[in-house]
């Protein structure tokens, strides 16, 4: 969604602002007039209360001014543009009363100073001058929640240390409540951000988290559904972030109904009605949510499992907690039938399955690995754990990063090592490998972001986050 002050977010890397000019109020028509009267005059157009170029000492000279600190800033000549927009700034920051551009120019101005200087009270001088000029910018030009998301958007990613995880909440949140349906959408995925970690935390209520989640949904299927052009691709990266991180919420006892875990899990089971590990996910889940076992979708479910997943022996109380949906106690006994296993190749079925209720069902992404690395070391030569594992790391886009950009992107190269690790030990897993690699080799940074970063293919790479490898660049192939 183009935000209604035209200021393009420097997350998207682009430098101009343009704003949007005001609406005006449309003259009423009727359709069967009795008598012939004169039209009413136009209505006057409302202008910003804050001083613009007709008020300037010298009107001229300030437009003038401002369309060359325009044109220098479109050539990038930082300097001179600069120059010339303290003058404008001085006297019209309004401009001709219908646009925040001065304004917006002048974060960006500020931005490019804060970025280029050393000393650290300059540095926090110029963010001092941004919020200031947004704080103007809702004076002069003010447009809903805009602002405060702006300043909840800018503490977030660029000065987390001017604002506690709380304090940066609550911005965002004044945002929100001000826009609701229509909220910007530059606040949605930090905003989600901040609302799982503070819920679990303890510093979100449950009901406030299942309210917030909810509105994160409407806002992004409106953004969706109404985003044309270049804008949509805002809606996709949001897309492919909020709705991923909310799932953390599945964790939570009764904070989704049934009719979540139904429109997520049981189109997996339609593709899949004979897959174990997929007819027991979507058992447990639908069991999770309480949906009615009467339901004609868990009674396919059901029969499915009777039919081809029936459990005998040790392993059957550990089944049977996992399909009730009572997953710690479904990994204590998982673990105590692993400890008790005398045969390693089944010991290390069983710690794959630990591996993937931890994957799963509690999203506890650290521990997963943990034990598929366990079940590795038991059975030589098996790719099934390295799947996983590389599965747990693809899926990490949204923890790391925010679901698009470098931070996001990165995680695919230790995931397409586990898989190439995969393959080469394991040829009945070599072609599910390869079809996965294919998949996320397009999510790997492009050959500009890595130079951009002054690094280049074939480098060693750190990834941190909660991964913490050592992998090798790649880019993306080239469309």
């Amino acid at each position: 969604m183009k935000n209604k002050n035209g200021w393009l977010l420097p997350t998207f890397l682009l430098l101009l602002i343009v704003a949007c000019t005001p609406k005006t109020t449309e003259k009423a028509t009727t359709t069967e007039p009795t008598t012939t009267q004169p039209a009413p005059p136009p209505p006057e157009e409302a202008l910003s209360p804050c001083p613009k170029f007709t008020e300037a000492p010298n009107p001229d000279e300030a437009e003038t001014n401002y369309v060359l600190y325009r044109d220098f800033l479109r050539a990038g000549d930082f300097t001179q543009a600069y120059q010339f927009w303290q003058k404008v700034y001085e006297v019209a920051p309004a401009a001709d009363g219908r646009r925040n551009t001065v304004l917006s120019d002048g974060i960006y101005f500020y931005e490019r100073l804060y970025g280029g200087e050393e000393d650290s009270l300059a540095r926090e001088h110029y963010i001092d001058l941004i919020f200031e000029l947004y704080d103007q910018i809702d004076r002069c030009y003010p447009e809903g929640g805009y602002v405060d998301g702006r300043k909840a958007f800018d503490l977030f990613y660029k000065y987390p240390h001017r604002a506690s995880k709380e304090e940066i909440y609550a911005l965002f949140k004044e945002s929100i409540d001000t826009d609701g349906i229509d909220a910007q959408y530059f606040v949605l995925n930090p905003f989600t951000s901040l609302l799982v970690d503070l819920y679990f935390e303890g510093t979100v209520t449950l009901s406030e988290a299942r309210k917030y989640q909810e509105l994160v949904r409407q806002v992004l299927a409106k953004g969706l559904a109404e985003c044309k052009g270049n804008e949509c691709e805002h809606w996709r990266i949001i897309e492919q972030y909020a709705p991923v991180r909310l799932e953390a919420f599945e964790t939570v006892k009764g904070f989704y109904d049934c009719s979540y875990y139904e429109e997520k899990y049981f189109p997996d089971f339609v593709e899949n009605p004979t897959d174990c590990d997929i007819i027991r996910t979507a058992y447990s889940r639908f069991k999770w949510g309480d949906c009615p076992e009467a339901d004609e979708k868990f009674k396919q479910i059901i029969a499915a499992g009777n039919e081809h997943c029936v459990e005998t022996g040790p392993l059957e109380l550990a089944y049977d907690a996992l399909r009730e949906a009572n997953y710690p106690e479904a990994i204590n006994l998982f673990k105590k039938a692993a400890e008790e296993e005398t045969n390693n190749s089944k010991k290390a079925n069983i710690l794959l399955l630990v591996a993937k209720v931890y994957y799963s069902h509690l999203k506890n992404y650290p521990q997963a690995r943990q034990y598929a690395r366990e079940a590795a070391s038991y059975r030589p030569g098996w790719g099934e754990p390295y799947m996983l594992i590389g599965r747990l790391y693809a899926s990490s886009g949204p923890l790391c990063g925010p679901g698009r950009g470098w931070d996001s992107q990165i995680v695919t190269w230790p995931a397409i090592d586990m898989w190439n690790k995969a393959k080469s030990i394991d040829s009945s897993v070599a072609s599910e490998a390869r079809k996965l690699i294919a998949r996320y080799e397009k999510f790997m940074p492009t050959i500009e972001d890595i130079f951009q970063r002054n690094r280049q293919e074939g480098e060693s790479f750190y990834v941190g986050c909660w991964i913490q490898e050592s992998t090798i660049i790649r880019a993306a192939p080239r469309q």
